[in-house]
């Protein structure tokens, strides 16, 4: 019964492959996964984050900012990517950490990540009912004041139900099957990314060099301030992982479809940041919409529309893929048995985890029509920064405790590029705010409580010898 029992990879795959025709159908290629990491890593971010941090942390350093993010990010995305190739399951994270580090730790860290997923998604869903009606009022349209907004009713609000509307439509879609979930998504992924580029290439027309001097107005260290903010604009690529059972060729496509999509994200951010500050003076840019607003600067108001759409689309991508990687999370743990064993169950025509993608689409649902969140968005980043530290820690252990493990791929420069995503993600935890360690203490204390008292007696290896 200890709390650290290992589930071997070579359990892990004797698992899935048992189940056979039973398992998740496996429908997705390269491209589908690197759509799905494109889809939860460029939404409102490039619209809104790149014109804020610009103005206040780095000017049009900024792009230095987003390319020494995405070098400190690929890190990460390398460590994803070999544990990725070894152990093609579903769970990410979770998963790799039950093999590495022990039972304990890897609940912990579902748990980190149940609310890293559930957290985000509610925000994003919350964010999508606010620019949408702010849509709609442009027409005319106004949705009645006690179903815009989440649960106030001093300010005369009880539900936000156009964010309740979504979630439970897009988890229908998530429910169809991994193969239809991955067409819509890739469908809307190419639809944001043509916005973006539309915007790149009219602004590139409207790019004044002086615009650019200063370069780095506050110093190198408003560089790495910038850099620091735009490492968490690329926080849920990992989600790409969660769908490694449903992959036609895992070995391969995971890697490609990790590193791939942090590629395609790197360069979406570093072009928006290098025309919108060439644009528009930085110093102008602390606004909320500075695409939009850059594009009035410069009189091309009638590309605002498509930005609208695009920033829509990309915000309906997000939530889109945080519902995907819950669900499949949920799965995960679920047929570990430490949480209740349906969870795991799949539909008998679409091969998708039901159960678990209604529960997520359901709690998400309620989450988001009913509490206001804003207060604690840094609890999404919280948790992601300790996923990444625990499976770029896991390489190094794995590396020295299983030489012996067939891996499809490998990480280059080991130690050194692991030990570089631990330090550089925790380097961003220590500078986190104290209200967010606190309720993220509050929700692991929680975990604890919940795995002493169902999870230990229920796993599957609770019968087994400690791996």
């Amino acid at each position: 019964m200890s709390v650290f029992r290992k589930k071997s990879i070579a359990f892990m795959l004797q698992e899935k492959a048992a189940e056979g025709s039973r398992g998740m159908r496996k429908e997705l290629g390269a491209f589908d996964l690197t759509m799905l990491g494109v889809g939860c890593v460029v939404g409102t971010g490039i619209f809104v984050l790149t014109g804020v941090a610009a103005a206040k942390h780095a000017g049009p350093g900024l792009i230095l900012s987003f390319l020494l993010a995405g070098i400190l990010c690929a890190f990460c995305a390398l460590c994803y990517a070999e544990f990725a190739s070894m152990v093609p399951v579903s769970g990410s994270a979770y998963t790799y950490s039950y093999a590495t580090f022990g039972e304990i730790i890897a609940w912990v860290l579902g748990w980190d990540m149940i609310l890293e997923y559930g957290f985000a998604a509610s925000m994003v869903a919350s964010g999508w009912s606010g620019y949408v009606q702010g849509l709609l009022a442009g027409f005319g349209i106004e949705i009645p004041k006690a179903l815009s907004s989440a649960l106030n009713p001093g300010a005369g609000t009880y539900l936000d139900l156009p964010a309740v509307v979504i979630v439970l439509l897009l988890t229908y879609i998530v429910s169809r099957g991994a193969k239809e979930s991955s067409r819509l998504n890739s469908l809307m992924v190419l639809v944001k990314v043509a916005v973006i580029i539309l915007f790149v290439v009219i602004g590139a027309f409207y790019i004044k060099p002086s615009n650019w001097t200063p370069f780095m107005p506050f110093g190198f260290g408003g560089v790495v301030t910038g850099a620091a903010t735009a490492f968490l604009a690329y926080l849920g690529f990992d989600v790409v992982a969660t769908a490694a059972e449903e992959v036609r060729n895992p070995q391969k496509d995971l890697p490609r479809g990790i590193i791939g999509s942090l590629v395609v994200c790197s360069i979406l951010y570093i072009a928006v940041t290098a025309v919108l500050t060439g644009m528009v003076p930085y110093t102008m840019l602390d606004v909320k919409n500075p695409v939009a607003f850059a594009l009035q600067f410069i009189h091309q108001n009638w590309v605002a529309g498509f930005i609208s759409l695009g920033a829509i689309v990309g915000i309906t991508t997000v939530l889109f893929v945080l519902l995907f990687g819950q669900a499949r999370l949920f799965f995960a743990i679920g047929r570990d048995g430490l949480l209740p064993e349906k969870l795991s169950r799949l539909h008998p025509k679409t091969g998708a985890p039901s159960v678990s993608t209604w529960t997520t689409g359901i709690a998400v649902a309620v989450f988001a029509g009913l509490i206001p969140l804003n207060k604690l968005a840094d609890l999404v980043s919280i948790g992601t920064l300790f996923a990444f530290i625990s499976v770029s820690a896991g390489v190094m252990i794995l590396r020295k405790t299983r030489p012996d493990l067939t891996r499809a791929f490998k990480v280059p420069l080991v130690p050194w590029i692991p030990l570089l995503a631990v330090v550089s993600c925790a380097y961003l935890l220590i500078n986190l705010p104290q209200i967010t360690w606190i309720a993220f203490l509050i929700w692991m204390a929680l975990g604890l409580i919940v795995y002493f008292a169902y999870g230990r007696r229920h796993s599957r290896l609770a019968d087994k010898p400690a791996d």
